[in-house]
């Protein structure tokens, strides 16, 4: 199952000087300065916004602290391993340099300017900086030098942009990338560009990615199985875009590049985030008939793809074929299966997977509590779901940020407000920094009691917040809007939805057709499924539903019989991979 939302992640380092970031706005600047009417049935939203906007600062985590040395004990360095390639000279310079304090850095580098320009190998320096894990001394020293017309050709880029790639820096990537494009004729070797195409992924700039990829390939840089899959994976968070990973496998396979296990695992995942249940067991079965025998990640990969669409008895299935062909099941494997019964409205099923795993010598973890509790709230037992997250504390397991957003959202759907303020209480004092979920939680219990100003108002509230918006995020706005009767601000949601590069999902399209069947305006209904068939989405059973109501409130007889017709033809998917 994916994980949705950025943390705030206490221990990320902080980096050199370098551009800064505006700094997160104060409490005050949430507020509208006249507030809206206290909202009806008691919702305290000003409660709810302050534990938001008021989250504990992350505690900060010990990092490597760099003492001064005294002078004398610069006499005589001992070379470390790290720079033992280095001439004598070279590894005295880099002993000093990852020994200076990141604030006194500067000082550092034009005091000793001479050295570095004229006796030192710049990417060999970079390369002992990093092997000696000191990247943010990298970092700095190319910002440097490329300041001093220095830091000519790839090689030193790539060496820093190695190093990030290993600490995870992606945000720090992209922006070097930014900073420093390449010049015309120069190219990065093929694991830098991996590493960058991995970081944009990550950072969420899909069609940066996908220039850079040609723009490497038109370079004559030959992409290995790693610089495939991370495209493939591109796709995948893009959604709408199955044509291309299947073109990108044709090309993979015609470059003599086979598929491995993350390969399969990636493709599946992107045939199941748009819904395409045939089109990956269609993947799966010719990956079969070539040869690959699927791992645990593979199947695990399929198990997911049912699970979404709620399919038990395919995910039984799933797991009976693994057992069959010597591949052991592992706590993920019936973590889906746990998944997929929860979909399906299966509770009690979802519940004795919890059992299972222990009897078969499997350890739970936080996600097997969060998938059952899911199954709990999906079948309105919130009593249920909260004594297992007690239990679930009790047996030592640490909640996260998106257990708090699940209770959260079952509290919210039964508009138990009193329970919601203490459960945001316990998860400020608990440290856990409220995510884009959270934000979309409070949204969703607004549009659920059609207080279309306090939609507005907690839409305002991420913003300042600087909280990211993503496609979860409109898809709850234009839901949001339409309970509130607004088709104007949905739409205008989703324009802004697609402005922003999100592409429109199953669950997006169903959202419109929600706003619509409230105003029974079937002739824009219709329009709505045909773009929704014409980008190859298959209308479920949800949007079937939304459509008749469209044509019921405006009285079209014939257009109900037309769908009538329709659904007996053709069948319908389930909505559990499309509903909102």
């Amino acid at each position: 199952m994916e994980a949705t939302g950025r943390g705030v992640f206490p221990n990320k380092p902080t980096l050199p000087p370098g551009p800064k970031r505006r700094a997160p706005p104060s409490q005050q600047t949430l507020l509208p300065a006249s507030p809206p009417p206290q909202a009806p049935s008691s919702l305290p939203l000003d409660s709810f916004l302050l534990h938001l906007t008021a989250a504990p600062a992350p505690a900060p985590v010990p990092r490597r602290t760099h003492q001064q040395t005294p002078h004398h004990q610069h006499h005589h360095p001992t070379p470390t391993p790290a720079s033992s390639f280095l001439s004598p000279a070279s590894q005295a310079l880099v002993l000093e340099l990852s020994a200076t304090p990141l604030p006194a850095l500067p000082a550092f580098l034009a005091a000793r300017r001479d050295d570095l320009l004229r006796a030192a190998d710049l990417p060999s320096l970079l390369k002992a900086l990093e092997l000696s894990g000191h990247w943010e001394w990298a970092l700095a020293l190319l910002r440097w030098a490329r300041a001093e017309g220095a830091a000519e050709g790839a090689a030193p880029l790539e060496m820093v942009v190695r190093a990030l790639g290993r600490e995870g820096r992606h945000d720090a990537v992209c922006a070097l990338l930014d900073e420093m494009p390449l010049l015309p004729g120069a190219r990065l070797d093929v694991r830098a560009y991996t590493t960058v195409l991995h970081a944009l992924s990550r950072e969420g700039r899909y069609d940066r990615a996908l220039r850079l990829f040609d723009e490497l390939r038109r370079e004559g840089v030959a992409p290995t199985r790693v610089t495939y899959n991370v495209v493939l994976d591109v796709y995948g968070r893009m959604g709408r875009s199955w044509p291309r990973v299947v073109a990108l496998l044709d090309e993979m396979r015609a470059a003599g590049v086979e598929p491995d296990g993350f390969t399969a695992s990636t493709v599946i995942a992107a045939a199941g985030r748009d819904g395409l249940v045939d089109e990956a067991v269609a993947f799966f079965e010719d990956l079969k008939a070539r040869g690959h025998a699927p791992c645990v990640v593979t199947y695990n990969a399929l198990l997911q793809v049912f699970g979404k669409a709620g399919n038990y008895t395919e995910a039984l299935r799933v797991i009976k074929e693994m057992e069959d062909a010597g591949c052991k099941p592992d706590a993920v494997t019936y973590n889906e299966l746990a998944g997929s019964y929860a979909r399906a409205g299966f509770y009690q099923e979802a519940a004795k997977c919890l059992d299972t795993m222990i009897d078969k010598g499997l350890l739970p973890n936080t996600f097997t509590y969060n998938t059952i509790m899911t199954a709990y709230g999906n079948a309105g037992k919130v009593d249920e779901a909260l004594a297992l997250f007690d239990r679930m504390k009790k047996n030592g397991f640490v909640p996260y940020t998106n257990t708090y957003n699940l209770v959260l959202g079952m509290l919210g759907k039964k508009s138990r407000f009193a329970a919601m303020l203490e459960t945001l209480g316990e998860m400020s004092r608990s440290g856990c920094t409220p995510n884009r979920v959270t934000w979309n939680t409070l949204l969703a219990v607004c549009g659920k009691r059609g207080m279309e100003s306090y939609v507005t108002r907690v839409l305002e509230g991420m913003k300042s917040c600087r909280v990211e918006l993503c496609r979860d995020t409109y898809n709850t706005l234009i839901c949001a809007y339409g309970r509130c009767g607004s088709r104007a601000n949905a739409f205008k949601m989703y324009d802004e939805m697609t402005a922003a590069g999100f592409a429109p999902c199953l669950t997006t399209y169903n959202a419109l057709l929600n706003v619509l069947s409230r105003q029974g305006d079937w002739t824009a209904a219709r329009s709505i499924v045909s773009k929704m068939k014409s980008e190859g989405f298959k209308p479920n059973d949800m949007s079937y539903s939304l459509l008749l109501q469209c044509h019921a409130k405006g009285g079209n007889a014939a257009g109900i019989e037309a769908i009538e017709k329709e659904v007996y033809q053709e069948g319908v998917p389930s909505s559990r991979a499309g509903s909102f």
